[in-house]
């Protein structure tokens, strides 16, 4: 017993000294690509089921169902005023690296259909893997100071600033936006829909806590 305590003692003190590594221009490269090629896979499962998510892509979903604008386009749209809040709050590097990120993601949803074309989904199915890709390509992104705009920022930062569970805020903002979506849906594809987002948030909060993450 005594042995295993010095081991988990020694372990403690090993990671306790561990100095934060910066992430180099191609590690952030490849996270950002990455991690939206994630959410893509993930919006494109929601999209066949017709299913709803939270945060300013759940928006552009709403927008994209209640007006047939391309989802792609209005997503993009409803980022740019979060950029000024980006920069203030969060910096250069992160404003920029998100900007390529919801720039490639706008792009990619309207392309990945060109690529991959799925003929039929369990919507189920659909609703846990989809909202499950959807979370891990958050975490990657928020692990390289990144995000895909609009709440996510909002998010970002008063995690950052106060330490609040980016899971659990993310997770009240995306209730209140799949409410607004009861006219558009209905109960089956609406509770689904509460699944994904559930689901999502579940991989965000588990995976991306406070201080678990020393790279930056």
């Amino acid at each position: 017993m005594s042995g295993s305590g010095s081991l988990g003692r020694a372990v403690s003190g090993t990671i306790g000294k561990l100095v934060p590594q910066r992430h180099s221009l191609l590690d952030d490269a490849q996270a950002i690509v990455t991690g939206t090629l994630f959410v893509a896979l993930g919006l494109l499962l929601f999209k066949q089921a017709g299913l709803m998510t939270g945060g300013i892509v759940g928006l552009a979903f709403l927008t994209h169902y209640a007006t047939g604008w391309t989802f792609g386009a209005v997503f993009f749209a409803l980022n740019l005023p979060f950029y000024i809040l980006a920069w203030q709050r969060m910096g250069a590097r992160f404003t920029l690296k998100t900007m390529a990120a919801v720039t490639l993601l706008s792009v990619g949803s309207q392309g990945l259909p060109q690529v991959l074309t799925l003929q039929s989904v369990n919507p189920v199915f659909a609703a846990i893997a989809g909202g499950l890709l959807v979370g891990a390509g958050f975490v990657v992104l928020f692990r390289h100071k990144a995000s895909l705009g609009g709440l996510n920022v909002l998010v970002m930062w008063l995690q950052e600033r106060f330490g609040w569970s980016a899971g659990k805020l993310q997770m009240g903002i995306d209730a209140v936006i799949l409410l607004a979506s009861w006219p558009l849906m209905d109960a089956q594809r609406l509770a689904l829909s509460i699944l994904a987002a559930a689901a999502m948030n579940f991989a965000l909060a588990v995976n991306h806590k406070p201080g678990r993450y020393v790279a930056f």
